[in-house]
Order: structure tokens, then sequence, then C-alpha cells
């Protein structure tokens, strides 16, 4: 669990979401609010393969 807490891309990710969320509440609902949203989707998606392939490789030099 800690390297998802601890690692830069999943932080960025929310904090992203937290500024989808002011724009939700705050702005205009639109389009645009949709493609924030699908964007922010897929930059978490992103962090977490990136997290989980990292653990993957460091699993694989520590086998050998």
């Amino acid at each position: 669990m800690r390297k998802f807490i601890l690692n830069s891309s999943i932080i960025s990710a929310a904090i992203g979401g937290f500024s989808a969320i002011q724009a939700t509440r705050k702005g205009p609902r639109d389009w645009r609010l949709i493609l924030m949203w699908v964007s922010w989707g897929i930059t978490l998606a992103l962090a977490i393969g990136s997290v989980l392939q990292d653990d993957d490789e460091a699993r694989e030099l520590g086998d050998s």
C-alpha cells in the first residue's frame, strides 16, 4: 500500500482529482467537464499501471 501512497504519479493524480471536484462544484456543467473527468480517469489508470509495473520489475530483479 505504501508504494501507492508515496508515488509521485499517484499524488499528482489525487491533486488532479481534487481539481476536478472543485471544477465540478463551482464551474459550468458542459462538455469540458466530462473531458476533465475522462482525463483524470486516464491519468489515474496510468499512474496505477506504472506503480504496478515498477513493482513487477523490482520483484523480477529481486528473484534473480
